[in-house]
């Protein structure tokens, strides 16, 4: 496994306030990885810094050797997805037309070819395929928020980025999009997904980078990571830690 994008020492500052702070870490393909820390952390903005969409105020994001920022846009596209949490798109196109603009990267070289199947391919993976011919605006919020992974799974990248996917969803649909993540990384594709649920992050990550106050708490397997004693600093509240499986499941302790 080789990592395909990595950082090093990276901070940002925004309006005067360090949101991320000697962050150093690296998306490996093949692997899923998701970022977890409490509401403000600075997760999101790591994402966007791993995507070369936030420009860092000190340390280096590089990919294949070569700092994020020198390549292109379309050079970008070709090599990484990502889905926001704002899932927005403003005109009535359909359901079809809005994962199709996936494949907008690939407009005008050999891999255009591939359109077709990586759309179909898509709408069944995001669980969509009865909505390809709905208006994207009449759809529900989860509705929408399928639509947009499916959107960013047709592109095709070998880096994916996902912030809250699961936000918005049932249950089902959950577990259908972290069972998602975890067959892409199993085609050698490196996965970084934004969680805030740490049971489901625990279930299905190979890698969990827990973030607090804009720097890493804490990198490693989920066992490694998710601990009562991590977890109940980080987040202030007292935790039991259950196992299924081999993996930690998070309860809060309530008074009684």
């Amino acid at each position: 496994m080789s990592a395909t994008i990595s950082a090093t020492d990276v901070g940002v500052i925004i309006d005067g306030r360090a949101i991320l702070s000697g962050v150093t870490i690296d998306i490996v393909a093949g692997e899923v990885l998701a970022l977890v820390g409490p509401n403000g952390a600075g997760k999101s903005t790591l994402l966007g810094v791993l995507g070369g969409d936030v420009r860092q105020n000190s340390g280096l994001v590089e990919v294949d050797g070569r700092d994020i920022h020198s390549y292109r846009h379309l050079e970008l596209a070709r090599l990484r997805s990502v889905l926001t949490q704002e899932n927005q798109v403003s005109f009535p196109f359909t359901v079809a037309e809005v994962v199709a603009m996936g494949r907008s990267p690939w407009a005008r070289t050999p891999l255009a070819d591939d359109d077709d199947a990586a759309i179909e391919e898509a709408l069944q993976a995001a669980d969509v395929v009865h909505l390809q011919k709905r208006r994207y605006t009449t759809l529900s919020g989860g509705e929408k928020a399928r639509v947009s992974l499916a959107r960013v799974l047709a592109q095709r990248s070998r880096t994916v980025f996902l912030d809250e996917p699961t936000a918005a969803l049932d249950l089902r649909h959950q577990e259908e999009v972290m069972s998602c993540a975890r067959s892409l990384a199993s085609e050698g594709v490196a996965v970084v997904v934004v969680l805030h649920d740490l049971s489901l992050a625990a279930a299905y990550a190979d890698r969990i980078a827990l973030i607090a106050g804009g720097s890493l708490r804490a990198v490693g397997t989920p066992a490694d990571v998710i601990t009562a004693p991590i977890v109940e600093e980080v987040y202030g509240l007292p935790v039991e830690i259950l196992q299924q499986s081999g993996r930690p499941i998070v309860l809060p302790i309530r008074p009684t």
